[in-house]
């Protein structure tokens, strides 16, 4: 539909028509519709008639595509202008088939593979009706106390960055797929802003950011989502600068619409409306109207405030009747880049052979759950295991199918592949010790756990956290592993050192009490539908591991919030003087994480052999080049991630220690050599000022490359 012909629909809608598309409420609402007599249920609980629903705009939460078809067909019939509803889910890592979870796969360090897994949860969510997805979450977090920190891809802005870039590609396509590809679906990136930054790691918590540091490190992965063409933005719960973010005129217009560009749709989350009364900024439901719809709320979700309250607003202020027409252009736009004035259904009808759940999916995920994963420890080459080997696997995870994670919500665990199963379909000589619980142990499951590991040449020991520790309102005052898992291991320990462990996981955990009990560590994150395959691929051998950290793990809960870009101090530790008292250090602890950002090993080992620097000197014309000679000196194919950090020595503004400025993935045969080229320019020296400007200080800057986050300085340049 041309864009004039929206224009002239929205002419001819009634307040109440228009003030209904800006409502989204879940399918439980259109359960009654068909009943005759009077209302009752969930639509009489929202104030709502019937003729009130057929105005509505969107729907939340619909996973059939028979729902969805049936809804829109009852819709369509009571709606008098014929405007089709959008049907919206939370496809987070994965619709029928799950991948890892954001962590695990931000863990991959290849963005290519997390657009590839957002193609594939679009084809499989646009098979069931859904037309946009609540996904990317690209919140910073610097402290895994909180339990989102599974949905998010880490502690950096630059590799965040890339990664929103890829999902939004990944679900959307090129510009214009929306509407020629029904396998493509639209995405919200969430959740504007400074979700992750809850104070102590609570959700729901306070927030207080900086303005310099909300520009430097919190708003560039919302920026490159909006620079790929991101079609909504879902506003976060928490306040920004004393105000809620759903009521943050300031945060909403100014900073989101006016100063990065996004001309899209702007939706709460659910029930954020709602909420600005218990937040104490609004004493009601038409206060919290009247302050959520001039901060630029398009979309109320799961409220009933802008139904109730929105038309008495307009009609108290005429003029908000403006703003009211362009929050209702913006829907219907989207509807229309969606296709869905030609065609409501979007392809529904058309679908003869559903690709859901595909062996082809199924093969790609399984490979996908293995890159996702992180060796973390490998003393004595202790993996792979060999074909020759006993192995005794053993553990609450060994058996258990709760291996997907928070937000696979359509997917039943029990089609998860339990680590035993892929552990006995690759290794013929596996015997599994189930532990039926994550917190206890009991003595006959001790019994059979020490006999198992006493007869195995290796132990596998499958630990971890239940998928209910994480994801929303699961945040944790402790990072470690419980009591009974940790017994269990120093247990084993006692009658068979040869132990690997892998953990099943969505946060970074205190990992030192594993690591002295064990030879290997395996980080598998929540791995998704394929897990006992991708497990046992890493673990035989079959994939070699290639993760990197994307979020330092510290030693124990006390260094939290922990993470690598942090700003130096007047009074630094550096080894001349870490044992001084009066320097910024813990008296008990290093200041350092047990495992830091960027980490990770592999079967192999790539090194670097040659590194030719361009220039001393960068200018604003020319930029600096970093020739990087790696050689594979293993007997295995490795993939390796050179990463490239960036100090500024002296600035206008207090600056990281180092910060993330390049990486590259690099996959070499036994014994060959590549050179890979690290370019920088001043667009990589770039930060926010105190007047928040954008630019570059002249002066003198190191550069570390490695293959982590502690990489050497191999060379120095002057911008100027």
């Amino acid at each position: 539909m041309e864009n004039k012909k929206l224009n002239k629909l929205i002419t001819e809608m009634t307040i109440a028509e228009k003030v209904g598309q800006l409502v989204q409420l879940t399918p439980l609402y259109f359960d009654e519709v068909e009943a005759e007599g009077e209302n009752t249920g969930p639509i009489s609980e929202m104030g709502m008639t019937k003729e009130d629903l057929s105005r509505l705009g969107s729907v939340l939460g619909t996973h059939t595509k028979d729902e969805v078809m049936a809804i829109q067909e009852y819709h369509l019939k009571h709606n008098r202008l014929g405007i089709p509803l959008i049907f919206m889910a939370d496809v987070i890592h994965g619709y029928r088939t799950i991948f890892p979870v954001p962590l695990g796969l931000a863990a991959s360090w290849n963005p290519s593979l997390v657009e590839e897994v957002a193609s594939l949860s679009a084809i499989e969510s646009q098979e069931a009706g859904v037309h946009a997805t609540f996904s990317p979450m690209v919140d910073l977090v610097r402290d895994p106390r909180w339990g989102r920190v599974m949905e998010s891809m880490g502690e950096d802005p630059y590799l965040t960055s890339q990664y929103a870039t890829a999902f939004v590609k990944g679900y959307q396509g090129q510009a214009g797929d929306l509407k020629t590809n029904k396998q493509k679906i639209a995405a919200c990136v969430k959740h504007f802003v400074g979700y992750g930054a809850a104070e102590a790691g609570r959700d729901y918590n306070t927030v207080d950011i900086s303005t310099l540091n909300l520009w430097q490190n919190y708003l560039p992965p919302f920026q490159a989502a909006i620079d790929a063409g991101v079609k909504l933005v879902m506003t976060a719960f928490n306040t920004v600068h004393g105000v809620p973010a759903t009521a943050n005129k300031w945060l909403m217009t100014d900073v989101l619409k006016k100063q990065l560009g996004f001309a899209g749709v702007v939706i709460s989350d659910w029930g954020a409306v709602g909420e600005l009364i218990p937040h104490g900024v609004a004493a009601d439901g038409k206060q919290a109207t009247t302050k959520a719809f001039k901060a630029g709320v398009d979309i109320d979700m799961m409220t009933d405030n802008y139904h109730r309250h929105l038309a008495d607003l307009i009609a108290k202020e005429p003029s908000l009747e403006v703003e009211l027409d362009q929050a209702v252009l913006k829907i219907l736009e989207l509807k229309n880049e969606l296709g869905l004035f030609e065609d409501p259904y979007r392809g529904l009808h058309e679908i003869t052979e559903e690709v859901t759940f595909s062996a082809e999916i199924q093969s790609k995920a399984r490979r996908i759950g293995a890159e996702s994963m992180v060796l973390i420890e490998n003393q004595e080459q202790i993996l792979p295991l060999k074909e020759t080997e006993t192995i005794a696997l053993i553990g609450p995870k060994a058996a258990s199918h709760d291996l997907l994670g928070a937000w696979s919500w359509i997917d039943a665990p029990e089609d998860a592949v339990t680590i035993a199963e892929g552990l006995r379909s690759a290794h013929e000589q596996v015997t599994v010790v189930p532990v039926s619980s994550l917190t206890e142990l009991s003595e006959p499951e001790l019994a059979q756990a020490l006999a198992a590991a006493k007869k195995a040449d290796k132990v596998v020991l499958a630990l971890g956290e239940s998928s209910t520790e994480t994801g929303e309102a699961a945040s944790k005052s402790t990072l470690s592993l419980p009591e009974s898992q940790l017994r269990l291991l120093k247990a084993i320990y006692d009658v068979n050192q040869q132990i690997v462990v892998v953990l099943i996981n969505g946060r970074p955990l205190e990992l030192g009490p594993i690591k002295a009990f064990s030879q290997g560590i395996l980080e598998a994150w929540f791995p998704g539908t394929q897990a006992g395959h991708s497990v046992a691929d890493v673990l035989l051998g079959k994939i070699n591991p290639s993760g990197k950290l994307p979020m330092s793990f510290p030693v124990n809960v006390g260094q939290v919030p922990i993470y690598y870009n942090k700003l130096t101090t007047g009074r630094p530790v550096r080894e001349w003087n870490r044992d001084e008292k009066y320097v910024s250090r813990y008296m008990d602890i290093s200041n350092e994480p047990l495992y830091p950002f960027g980490y990770g090993l592999t079967y192999g080992q790539i090194d670097i052999t040659e590194i030719k620097q361009s220039s001393q000197r960068m200018t604003e014309e020319t930029n600096l080049t970093f020739d990087v000679t790696l050689k594979n000196q293993s007997t295995v194919k490795t993939t390796e991630t050179l990463q490239c950090y960036v100090q500024t020595l002296v600035a206008e503004v207090a600056r990281p220690e180092r910060e993330l400025k390049q990486f590259k993935q690099v996959t070499l045969e036994p014994g060959e050599e590549k050179t890979v080229v690290i370019e920088l320019g001043v667009a990589d020296l770039n930060y926010i000022h105190s007047d928040l400007s954008r630019q570059a200080d002249q002066g003198n800057y190191d550069v570390y490359l490695g293959t982590d986050s502690r990489g050497p300085k191999v060379g120095s340049f002057s911008y100027n």
